[in-house]
């Protein structure tokens, strides 16, 4: 690690200047000549998406109207979080894949013995869960894989495009399974309900333990790609029960109608938990603000430290489940001590938002730089 021997030089951990600051989770440098000494990291580096820092003597608007003189500028780069895919995460999901995969050949074949478009329908789903569970596993195997050069934030966003897609198939299967009871709206068939019930109460047991399975050995709650997979199981679990309904109603009344009526009663369910996984996916892919945190609750938040003027250029964006990230610039009084204010913000940041990989920018009357398009 490299520092500058420029007595207003900073280090994250406070050392003093010209040493090492010996703290792996976090790098600063401060710039009063020009240049920049940037810290090398054993993940290639930091590089955040549609974010760049200001050069100095690039021009453009001058802060709070001060005069550059000499100038001083720190950045910090907190590295400090513990992100990584417990291996309970594959189990749970090769566990649903396994039962899933399973159930779909027997309600396939069971749909097209009975007849019953309920059981034809939650078998098409089904096959998609498998593909869905199948990309899920992949995507959190890619997602492992270390940062390089290229891509300095790993593979971590492979997760959420896997999110994506998984809703948007949840989105297709819908349509296909309402233009299908459509069809049969008017004419339905008869169907053996019977053999139906019996094949839609195997696969409900089924879809409860692979949905037991991911919510006891996953992160069904917080990871957005495990999260879809099990919606998608839920979704199955909704056409068995969906099954059950129809074939009881057949049974007992001949009612051969309850059949597509169910079936697109599942589907609208399915279409609301597909747009919720789909308008967070695309959230994160957007970089927009994490829901759990209130951008203006965290500028008020840094405004209220000791020597800070302003704070400015502030984003928040989340890189995968579990992972936010924050870059930002505070101005400070040109006489207030640089360190003590970055020590301060980053240690509120991460208590008070959960927020570990952040990146803040220390400037002073002197510095000018043009202004950020975003």
């Amino acid at each position: 690690m490299k520092h500058s021997k420029n007595p207003g030089t900073t280090t994250q951990n406070g050392a003093p200047d010209g040493k090492d600051a010996g703290h792996s989770g976090h790098s600063t440098h401060l710039d009063q000549s020009e240049q920049h000494q940037h810290d090398e990291h054993g993940n290639g580096g930091d590089q955040h998406s549609g974010h760049q820092h200001s050069e100095h003597g690039s021009g453009g608007h001058q802060l709070n109207g001060h005069q550059a003189a000499d100038h001083s500028h720190s950045h910090s780069h907190s590295h400090s979080h513990s992100h990584s895919h417990a291996p309970d995460n594959k189990k749970g999901l090769l566990i649903a894949l396994i039962i899933t995969g399973g159930i779909m050949f027997l309600e396939f074949f069971g749909g097209l013995v009975t007849g019953s478009l309920a059981l034809l329908s939650d078998s098409g789903h089904m096959l998609s869960d498998t593909a869905s569970l199948a990309l899920s596993l992949v995507a959190m195997i890619i997602a492992a894989k270390p940062p390089s050069s290229k891509n300095s934030y790993g593979f971590f966003r492979f997760e959420i495009m896997a999110a994506l897609f998984n809703g948007v198939t949840l989105f297709v299967i819908a349509g296909f399974i309402m233009w299908e009871a459509y069809q049969r709206f008017f004419s339905p068939p008869a169907v053996a309900s019977g053999t139906m019930m019996l094949i839609a109460a195997v696969g409900l047991l089924a879809n409860l333990i692979s949905a037991w399975s991911l919510m006891r050995k996953s992160e069904a709650k917080d990871n957005i790609n495990i999260r879809s997979a099990y919606l998608h199981i839920m979704g199955d679990a909704l056409g068995s029960v969906g099954a059950l309904i129809a074939g009881l109603i057949m049974n007992l009344f001949s009612w051969y109608v309850a059949d597509p009526i169910i079936s697109v009663l599942v589907a609208l369910l399915i279409l609301r938990s597909a747009w919720g996984v789909i308008r967070q996916a695309f959230h994160i892919l957007m970089e927009g603000t994490p829901l759990t945190v209130n951008i203006r609750d965290v500028q008020e938040t840094l405004l209220g430290i000791e020597g800070v003027i302003d704070v400015h250029d502030l984003h928040i964006w989340t890189i995968t489940s579990g992972l936010d990230a924050l870059s930002g610039h505070l101005l400070i009084g040109d006489y207030t001590d640089h360190q003590q204010v970055l020590q301060q913000a980053l240690k509120i940041v991460e208590d008070k938002f959960g927020i570990h990989h952040t990146t803040l920018q220390i400037e002073n009357s002197s510095l000018k730089h043009r202004e950020l398009p975003v």
